[in-house]
């Protein structure tokens, strides 16, 4: 009951236009995923787990996790043009045509200032361009599918 409570009311909040806000900082993506865990520790049976033991019970990913889902589904959307914004002015295709992965790379361009480093568009490429050949493209359904099963702990701030 607590951990649905969780997930209907205060995840939405935590989670609200975090392609938008999503935290750079190792001491913000931690004070966000505080919020979660305390709820864990709430749970009856999961009071005397880790935190990491009772999310694999729960089956729930970390905030910080979910959120670079969240951004690789924009980017899906972008790349593809299923969201009304033009693909060109967030990314370029990279332009080698031996690469390995998938087809669908992208260019990551020089950036000076932390502030364009940080920004959707730039961070996000690192994440899409190393995304396996075993990642569906086909259609959104199956791309949230398949991304579910990658394991993206090295493009996590808290490890």
């Amino acid at each position: 009951m607590l951990l649905r409570a969780y997930i209907v009311y205060i995840r939405p909040i935590l989670e609200y236009n975090c392609v938008v806000w999503s935290p750079q900082l190792k001491q913000d993506t931690d004070c966000i995923e505080r919020v979660q865990r305390r709820f864990t520790k709430r749970l009856p049976n999961l009071r005397h787990m880790s935190y990491d033991n009772s999310l694999s019970v729960l089956d729930v990913p970390t905030s910080e996790l979910r959120r670079l889902h969240v951004d690789l589904i924009w980017c899906y959307q972008i790349v593809f043009n299923l969201v009304c914004l033009n693909c060109d002015d967030f990314f370029e295709y990279c332009p080698v045509s031996t690469m390995r992965r998938h087809p669908y790379k992208l260019y990551k361009k020089h950036c000076n200032s932390n502030v364009r480093r940080n920004y959707f568009s730039n961070k996000m490429i690192n994440v899409w361009n190393s995304l396996p050949l075993t990642v569906n493209f086909s259609t959104l359904h199956s791309f949230k599918y398949s991304t579910e099963r990658v394991d993206f702990k090295q493009f996590l701030i808290c490890n």
